[in-house]
Order: C-alpha cells, then sequence, then structure tokens
C-alpha cells in the first residue's frame, strides 16, 4: 500500500477522533441526571471489562508459555469450570443487577414539576415540539426544546409517519418513537446550556440532517421563555420585514407553515412564529441567519433531499432577501 492510502486512512481516523471532542453531543460529557447514570455505568462495565480482559491475556500467555505443571493447573476440570462458568456468571450478574440499580430501572417518572407536558412528534425530517401549560392551553415550536433545569421533565415521544428516535446524548438515553404508540422519556437538566440531539433510528434519505437542540434554562428564565414563545410574532415595520412578510402570505407559504398573529395556519411544516430566535434551521442543518434562510427557500432540495418542501425559485434576489429577513426578524 503506497503512503497516500495510508495518510489518507490516518487522516479520516484522526477526524472521527477530533469530532468526538465535540462536547455538545458527547455522552461523556453529562448535563442531566439520566445521562450522568449512564455515564457511571459505562465507565464501570468498560474497566471490568478491560480488567477482565487482561486477565485473560495473562492466562493465555501463561498457557502457552508456562512449564508442565502450570499448563495441567490451567487446563484442570475444576479451574475450567470455576473460571470459564462460575466467574463470568457471578460476574455478569452483579453487573446486570448494578446497571438495573443506576438505572433505576422500573422506576416510575416523576410527573413535571410545573405541570407543563412535551410532546414532541418526530416527522421526515424534522421534530414538532408542542407545549401545554397546566391549563391545557398549547402552543407549537420546532427543532427546539426548552426545558428548566432541575426539574424533572416528561417527553412524550410519538412519531407522525415512520420510526424515529429520539437521543440527546448529554442528557438522557434514547427511546425510539413508534407509529401508534406514544412512549415517555423524563430527562433532568443540572445544568443550564444547550446540547445537540439527533434522530438515532434510520428514518430515510435525510436521516443523517434531523438533529435538535436542547436548552436548559433557570427555572425563571424558562417561564419567561414560555410567556414570550406562547404569543404572537412581533411585527417588524422595517420596510424589508413588510415587504417580506406581505410576499409570505401571498406565495402560500401559510398554507405549510404557522406564524401565529397572521392569517399563515398551516400544519404541515414547522411553526415560523418565533423561527428567527432558535439556534439553527432546518433540524440543526443550517445556522440561523438571513442568508440561511435565503439559501435554504431556493434551495432546500440540494441541502435536504426528499423533504416535504419545494424549492422556491421563483423568487428574485431582492424578493428572497426580503422574505429572508422578514423571517429571521421573527424574534
Amino acid at each position: 500500500m503506497s503512503k497516500g492510502p495510508l495518510w489518507t486512512m490516518a487522516g479520516t481516523g484522526l477526524l472521527v477522533l477530533l469530532a468526538g471532542c465535540n462536547s455538545e453531543q458527547s455522552a461523556f460529557t453529562p448535563a442531566g441526571a439520566e445521562a450522568e447514570r449512564i455515564n457511571i455505568l459505562f465507565w464501570i462495565m468498560t474497566i471490568a471489562g478491560g480488567l477482565i480482559l487482561v486477565g485473560v491475556i495473562v492466562l493465555s500467555a501463561v498457557a502457552i508459555h508456562a512449564g508442565e505443571t502450570l499448563r495441567s493447573r490451567l487446563s484442570s476440570e475444576r479451574f475450567i469450570i470455576g473460571a470459564g462458568l462460575v466467574f463470568p456468571v457471578t460476574v455478569l450478574s452483579m453487573l446486570l443487577v448494578y446497571g438495573f440499580v443506576v438505572l433505576r430501572a422500573g422506576a416510575s417518572a416523576p410527573p413535571s414539576d410545573n405541570g407543563i407536558r412535551f410532546v414532541i412528534s418526530g416527522e421526515q425530517w424534522w421534530w414538532r415540539v408542542t407545549y401545554f401549560d397546566a391549563d391545557g392551553n398549547s402552543f407549537e415550536s420546532a427543532n427546539e426544546l426548552h426545558i428548566p433545569v432541575g426539574q424533572p421533565v416528561r417527553l412524550e415521544l410519538t412519531t407522525a409517519d415512520v420510526l424515529h428516535s429520539f437521543w440527546v446524548p448529554r442528557l438522557a438515553g434514547k427511546l425510539d418513537m413508534i407509529p401508534g404508540r406514544t412512549n415517555v422519556l423524563t430527562i433532568t437538566a443540572t445544568e443550564e446550556g444547550v446540547s445537540r440531539g439527533q434522530c438515532a433510528e434510520y428514518c430515510g434519505g435525510a436521516h443523517a440532517l434531523m438533529s435538535f437542540h436542547v436548552v436548559a434554562q433557570t427555572p425563571e428564565d424558562f417561564e419567561a421563555w414560555m410567556a414570550k414563545e406562547s404569543g404572537p410574532a412581533v411585527r417588524s415595520e422595517a420596510g424589508p420585514a413588510v415587504r417580506g412578510g406581505q410576499l409570505f402570505l401571498d406565495s402560500g407559504c401559510g398554507g405549510c407553515h404557522a406564524i401565529r398573529g397572521t392569517p399563515a395556519a398551516g400544519v404541515i411544516g414547522p411553526d415560523l412564529t418565533h423561527v428567527g430566535s432558535r439556534h439553527s434551521l432546518a433540524a440543526a442543518t443550517l445556522p440561523n441567519t438571513a442568508e440561511a434562510f435565503a439559501h435554504w427557500i431556493a434551495n432546500n432540495q440540494h441541502i435536504k433531499p426528499e423533504n416535504k418542501m419545494p424549492p422556491y425559485n421563483i423568487f428574485t434576489r431582492s424578493e428572497l432577501e426580503d422574505l429572508a429577513f422578514y423571517l429571521e426578524s421573527l424574534q
């Protein structure tokens, strides 16, 4: 093999290792109570497995290179039963019980302290997030979940089409979203910050581009965010935003998307009422900028193939800029 392919393989391996250093989506930097328990269990099992591996290697070396007396002891029926049957059964049983205890298997999920329900529906290829307050009032967002720090949050997970899987490595383990069922995942954030999540079950061509963000806030900041997010869109009086808003309605965008406080009331695509305040666009595929809005509107099938939104290449450059400016202004 020439040096070229070797360097390519080494460079690829290095990039993979460096990608794992990003703490935003790493199970090794837990920011939730459930993720912390998973992290502890991982290290216990990894260390135990490593010690057993070392023991097996040592015994293998002894069996190959030791004297006849020692080798005969290793091949005795008592040693084989003890090391090959009793020892693994005992160790695996202990690890199994310990895992159940650490992960609190079978424990009922506590209700949310503030009475808020969080319902998340996986769709190809984005996430519909619906918040229900204690009085039963609701509003929608998309591709971003806000939760209060220090409070158990019950997520009701459903799917609108195929099998998906909700996974935020820093906060908890993954849970599948199965057609016709509602599964419940409880997460408890232990610190403020933004964590990235990912669909962990192949769901179609753009599966790898179905990510989201979870924003953990203090209870006070979360309540303030809820009050603002549940309200209608704030109309910008800037000229480009006014023109872009009218263009949004005239072009039929409201048939698929909703913007509360306007005639747009579509339910096929994500709710865009406060889209300008989110951390990303297109399920964490693009940054949240006016340029990204314009790029998505005109080239979304190239960015995320087979998504349900057709490419809008009917707009002039100035119209596209006005429309992108309007969407970015929806804070």
